[in-house]
């Protein structure tokens, strides 16, 4: 069943999935209508899932999941990466590379690998305090305080 992101508890489980590029303005109906249908059939063991969407900053996928009418189970686990998969094929997108790390640099937000961002952490070309996505906060509480963070204060901090 779909629920309006904003109103899924801060206990919901979220998944996020960067983009290796914004998402032009034409796609985000797109996205959120596919995804609509995706969640509307999304179910655990036959029970329907209460699952939301959320598109930050036109460069994110986040899924959330309130758990507590309904857990996901392997197999519903297994079809949302399907649905993920499906969008990074129909739009030409990168969404399951977690090899990269996605942070704000100056006005914009930058997407780079892994690799990449320690080096210019080494050079000191990114600074400690640059603001990174931490794509592993688990819920939904922790994604909307948790989320955008310094590095210094996230899994980044070990490469300053």
């Amino acid at each position: 069943m779909f629920v309006p992101f904003d109103q899924l508890p801060d206990h919901a489980r979220v998944w996020i999935y960067p983009s290796n590029r914004p998402f032009i303005t034409e796609e985000l109906p797109l996205i959120h209508e596919k995804a609509k249908a995706f969640i509307e059939q999304w179910t655990a063991h036959g029970s329907d899932l209460h699952a939301g969407i959320d598109l930050p900053y036109n460069r994110f996928v986040v899924l959330g999941l309130n758990e507590s009418v309904q857990s996901a189970s392997g197999c519903s686990i297994d079809s949302s990466v399907h649905f993920i998969q499906s969008l990074e094929s129909d739009f030409g997108v990168t969404l399951l590379d977690k090899m990269n790390v996605t942070f704000r640099n100056e006005n914009f937000i930058d997407h780079i690998p892994l690799k990449e961002f320690r080096t210019k952490a080494k050079k000191k070309q990114v600074k400690a305090d640059v603001i990174v996505f931490n794509n592993l906060v688990l819920n939904k509480m922790e994604y909307d305080t948790h989320w955008e963070v310094p590095a210094s204060q996230s899994w980044h901090a070990r490469y300053f």
